[in-house]
C-alpha cells in the first residue's frame, strides 16, 4: 500500500510554484490545480498590453517547468468547493482529488469597491487574456481615431489609469508606448491629443517609496507627459467617461482598473474565515485555523507581520510563504511541531519607462534612473521562468531600447467593455 502523504496546491501562480519545487524531495505526492495549463508572470501583464511582450513570452506551461519532479503532478480544472469531513477537493468537472495537506494559493481578483459603473466598463489587468483584450482595445481607439479625426475631441484617445505601482507602471509604458511607437505607425494624428491620466486618491504615489523616490518617480512621469492627479478618487464610470471625486469628468473609453485587488473568490466559496478584503485568516505558521493541515499563501492569505500588520499582497510574500509551508509540512511529517512565518522585506521597486525607475532596498540602499531601471530589468529577467522565455524578453527589451519600435500591435480579440 502507498502510505505517502498527499499535498495538493490550489494554484499556479508564484506561491504555488514556490510550494511544489519546495516540496521536490519530500516524501510526498504533490498535485497542483489550476484552471489554466500555465503559469503568468503577472509583474510583465502591463508589457503585454502595451505591445511590448508577446503573451508567450511571460507564459510558461506548468508541465514544462516540473518535467524532472518525480512526485509532481498536474490537473487542470476550476475548484468549486472542498468536502472538509472526506478532505476531497471537488473540481467542476465533477472530479474529487483527496488530499493530507492542502496549501490555497489561488491568487488575488481585481477589487472594484462597489464604484458604479467601474465593474462594468473598466479594463483590469490580471490575466492574459486580460492584457490582450487591453492591447487590442487601445489599438482598435487609434484606427477609430486615424479614421475619424473628430472623435479625438470627444477624449477617444485619453486613457485613465487606477492608481498603485502597477498604475504608474502602466501609465509610464502607455505615454512612452504613444509618443516612441504609435507616432510613427499614425503620422497623420496629433499623438500630444492622447492622454494618460494617472488617478491617486492619495497625496502622493507609490506610498511604499519614501518621500524622495516618490518625487522622482512622479518628476519622471510629467516628463513623459503623465497628467497625475492626487488627492482624486473615481466617483463614477460610463462608457466614454469617468468622473471623478470634486466632479471632475474626463472623456474616455479607457479606464485602466489596477487601483486594488483582493483576495480570490475561492476563499468565500470555500466558506473560511476571511479578514476585509476577502484574505484567508491564517495563525502565525500560516496555517487555517480550524483547518489542520490546511494553509493559505500569497495574496489569498491575511498574513501578518510582527506588530500585526497585514503584509503586501506582492510575489515575494507568496515565495516566501511557499517555502515555509513546504518546511512545516517536513516537520509534521517527522512529528515536529510548527514554526512561526517571518518575512524578509527583500525592498520595492518600480519602473515609469526607459532609463527610469525607483528601487529602495531593505538595507536602505536607493537607487534611480538608469541604475535602477537596470536592476528593474535584471531582477525581473531573473524571476521569469524558463531559459527560453527569459531570452525572448530580452531580446525584445534590447530591440525596443534600440530601435523604439515594438513587435505585437496587433488587434486579436477586441471586447467593448458595454455591460
Amino acid at each position: 500500500m502507498n502510505n505517502r502523504r498527499t499535498v495538493v496546491i490550489i494554484g499556479a501562480g508564484f506561491g504555488g510554484l514556490a510550494a511544489a519545487r519546495a516540496l521536490a524531495r519530500a516524501p510526498v505526492d504533490v498535485i497542483l490545480i489550476d484552471r489554466n495549463n500555465y503559469h503568468t508572470f503577472q509583474p510583465l501583464l502591463y508589457q503585454v498590453a502595451t505591445a511590448a511582450l508577446d503573451p508567450e513570452e511571460i507564459g510558461n506551461a506548468v508541465r514544462g517547468i516540473f518535467h524532472d519532479q518525480s512526485n509532481f503532478s498536474f490537473r487542470m480544472g476550476t475548484v468549486n468547493g472542498v468536502d472538509w469531513g472526506k478532505q476531497q477537493i471537488q473540481l467542476e468537472d465533477g472530479d474529487a482529488i483527496r488530499f493530507d495537506y492542502l496549501i490555497l494559493s489561488a491568487g488575488a481578483e481585481t477589487h472594484y469597491y462597489d464604484i458604479p459603473g467601474v465593474a462594468q466598463y473598466a479594463f483590469p489587468l490580471k490575466s492574459m487574456e486580460e492584457a490582450v483584450d487591453l492591447r487590442s482595445h487601445i489599438m482598435h481607439l487609434f484606427e477609430k481615431a486615424a479614421a475619424f479625426p473628430e472623435l479625438i475631441g470627444r477624449g477617444i484617445l485619453n486613457f485613465v489609469v487606477g492608481g498603485g505601482p502597477t498604475g504608474v507602471e502602466m501609465a509610464g509604458a502607455l505615454s512612452e508606448w504613444f509618443h516612441a511607437v504609435l507616432r510613427k505607425d499614425y503620422p497623420d494624428l496629433d499623438i500630444t491629443q492622447a492622454g494618460v491620466f494617472l488617478v491617486e486618491a492619495q497625496d502622493h504615489i507609490l506610498p511604499a517609496f519614501d518621500k524622495q523616490l516618490r518625487a522622482n518617480a512622479l518628476a519622471a512621469l510629467h516628463k513623459r507627459g503623465v497628467q497625475v492627479l492626487l488627492n482624486k478618487a473615481v466617483a463614477t464610470a460610463s462608457v466614454d467617461s469617468v468622473t471623478l471625486s470634486g466632479g471632475t469628468v474626463i472623456p474616455t473609453q479607457t479606464i485602466i482598473w489596477s487601483a486594488g485587488i483582493k483576495g480570490n473568490s475561492l476563499s468565500r466559496l470555500l466558506g473560511l474565515p476571511l479578514t476585509r478584503g476577502d484574505r484567508v485568516v491564517v495563525d502565525a505558521a500560516l496555517s487555517v485555523p480550524d483547518h489542520p493541515g490546511v494553509f493559505a499563501i500569497g495574496d489569498m492569505a491575511a498574513c501578518q507581520d510582527a506588530q500585526g500588520r497585514l503584509l503586501p499582497q506582492v510575489a515575494q510574500v507568496a515565495i516566501q510563504g511557499a517555502r515555509h509551508v513546504a518546511r512545516q509540512i517536513d516537520r509534521f511529517l517527522i512529528g515536529q511541531p510548527a514554526e512561526t512565518f517571518v518575512y524578509r522585506d527583500p525592498g520595492s521597486m518600480a519602473t515609469i519607462g526607459r532609463n527610469a525607475a525607483v528601487v529602495q532596498l531593505a538595507n536602505g540602499l536607493k537607487l534611480t534612473g538608469f541604475i535602477a531601471w537596470l536592476a528593474w530589468l535584471f531582477l525581473h529577467l531573473i524571476y521569469l521562468i524558463g531559459f527560453r522565455n527569459r531570452l525572448n524578453v530580452l531580446i525584445n527589451w534590447t530591440w525596443n531600447y534600440l530601435t523604439y519600435d515594438r513587435s505585437p500591435r496587433l488587434i486579436l480579440n477586441h471586447r467593448w467593455k458595454r455591460g
